[in-house]
Parts: C-alpha cells; structure tokens; sequence
C-alpha cells in the first residue's frame, strides 16, 4: 500500500511576489489622508486678533488656535494673548466675535481662550505619547494672515526640549518638518485621522525644516488647569543658577555620578533657598534624590507636588558636601 506523507518543507512551494504598489496609488492615499484630516479639523481652527500695549504704545498681533470643545473653548499660545487688552476670533465659517482670556501657562506658551457662538465644530484632541519619527502629520493655521493654510509633513523627533519665552523648559516637545511660519502658532498639529497631536509654536530663525509643537497631552493637561483655577501651579525655591563641571577632583574625592551641577549663582531675600540656607557658590548635587546634573533637571524637578512639600538637597560647599532640607514655594 502506498503511503502519502505530509512534510514542512517550504521548498519546493512557489512564493507570490510581494505586490509593489505604483508611486501614483501612494501619493494619492497620501493625499487622500491629508484631505480627510483637514475636512475633519479646518472648521474648528480659528484666526485670533489681538491688541496689547507695550510700553504704553497700542500694538496688534494675530495667531491660530483650535476649538476643542462645542461650547467655544480655545487652544493657542500663551504668546499669541499675552497682555491683550482685546481679542477676537474669526471663524473658518466667516463669523467674527470677540473672545475672554480663561487663563495661560507661559512656561509652556500654551494658553486657553473661549468664545460665545453658536454652531461651532470642535476638534477631537488625541493622545501625543504614540507619535514616532516618520509619522505624517498636518499642520493647520494663519501664517502671516494667510488663513486656513495648510501643511504637511513628518514627525522628525519626538521628546526634544524646548525652551520657552519664559526661559522654562518644555519637556517632550514634538520636531517636525511642517513647515510653519509667523502666526502659524497656536494652531493644531493633526495627524492623518485628523486628531489633535500638538499645537505649534515655534520655528528656529534661520532654519528652514525645524518647527515645534507641544505635544497635546501637556496641552491636556494645561488646558484642565487653567479652565479649572485660571492658571497652573508650578513650585521655585528662588535661586539664580547656572551650569558648571564639578571640579574634577572633587568628583573623585566623594565619588560622584555626574561631572556637572546647578551653580547657585544669587538667592532671592525671604526666599525657600534663602531659609534653607543656601548661599551663593554652592552647587546642587541633588534635589529629592535625583541628580541635578544641570540647571534644566532643577527646572523638571520644581513640580507643583513640590510646593510646601520638605525636600532634601545634597549639595557641594567649596570641599564639603552638605544635606540640607528645603520646601518649595508657589511660584508667582
């Protein structure tokens, strides 16, 4: 009797090719998902008009901003409305009305701006922490008055630093090559199913391809502060302070993780530091039991939980190394 036997090999079974899809078919599912978004988004990006006055003088600006709720509340830059005396909005529909300051960040340029209409389309705000470098994302906005325009490109990095006009860092900041420009800013970071990734808020001078946005999820976060209590709460202990390296032999003698620290460089009178008793020259080794490595740590580490909270420090006075408590502050 003949016997038939089933086997594993492979071998000897013809494999399909792998489908090459045209450059044409790529280009317009390209296209076809930047259409979508900017259908899905557009009517809730807004043009904003604003008027401050510095140094007594009236001045006028504009920027972007995103509805992101039916009952008018708005995302933008805390630059965008910074001193405004007045600000309007026009709406992708043609309306114009009149807006109030809800509250602002500026240590993360984000800030929360409503309006009273009817009718209006919100954006749907998504979730920044699943973006990857080579991502397609749309951006959406004014630049320079140019209303609803509209650009596309990558996530070219996710988690850089960037530093805001207040001099704090942003953490986690979103680089793409979107390209943006003057009043740009405050305006939505999409991605291709059209929900809200970031909101833009900076190019580099000079640079052409290196834009920014904070990524939403600060936005998030931001926003339910600021609609809840009218700001957001950050804690400082009232050091002037720079970067330096630790001298080298000091590294050895105590035998230390890091080659750099904060530098204190002034202290505030009636300051957390001052009651502590900081003085100036001393360098930061560690601040709740992490390292202070450099002046941006410090800044990450002076968290809201921090406020009133007694935290200890290790630092470096000239040949010693001292374990001091302090307890942060609210900051103003």
């Amino acid at each position: 009797m003949n016997a038939t036997y089933v086997t594993d090999d492979q071998d000897h079974i013809p494999q399909q090719p792998t489908p090459v899809i045209p450059d044409a078919e790529l280009m317009d599912a390209y296209s076809r998902a930047v259409i979508g978004a900017v259908k899905k988004v557009g009517p809730a990006v807004v043009h904003i008009f604003v008027r401050t006055s510095e140094g007594g003088r009236p001045r006028g600006g504009s920027g972007s901003g995103v509805i992101f709720t039916p009952d008018g509340f708005i995302l933008t830059n805390s630059h965008v409305v910074h001193n405004a005396w007045q600000i309007r909005v026009a709406l992708q529909d043609g309306r114009e009305v009149g807006a109030r300051l809800i509250g602002e960040d500026p240590h993360t340029d984000l800030a929360v701006i409503r309006i009273d209409a009817p009718d209006l389309a919100a954006a749907e705000l998504g979730d920044s922490t699943g973006l990857q470098p080579g991502q397609l994302v749309i951006a959406i906005g004014n630049p320079l008055g140019f209303q609803a325009t509209v650009t596309a490109g990558v996530v070219s990095a996710v988690g850089r630093t960037f530093r805001s006009q207040s001099g704090r860092l942003i953490d986690n900041v979103v680089q793409t090559d979107a390209a943006l420009n003057p009043g740009n800013s405050g305006g939505p970071l999409v991605d291709s199913a059209g929900r809200v990734v970031g909101i833009n808020t900076a190019v580099i001078a000079m640079a052409q391809g290196l834009c920014f946005a904070v990524p939403v999820n600060t936005a998030k976060w931001v926003a339910s502060q600021v609609m809840t209590t009218g700001r957001v709460s950050r804690s400082y202990i009232g050091v002037m302070a720079q970067t330096v390296p630790i001298p080298r032999r000091l590294v050895r003698f105590w035998k230390l993780e890091h080659k750099s620290g904060a530098l204190v460089a002034g202290i505030e009178e009636g300051s957390p530091a001052e009651r502590a008793g900081l003085e100036e020259g001393d360098i930061l080794l560690t601040f709740a039991g992490t390292i202070v490595k450099d002046i941006d740590e410090l800044h990450r580490l002076l968290t809201a939980e921090r406020i009133g909270s007694p935290t200890p420090i290790t630092l470096l006075r000239r040949y010693d190394r001292l374990d001091l408590e302090i307890t942060p502050a609210e900051a103003k």
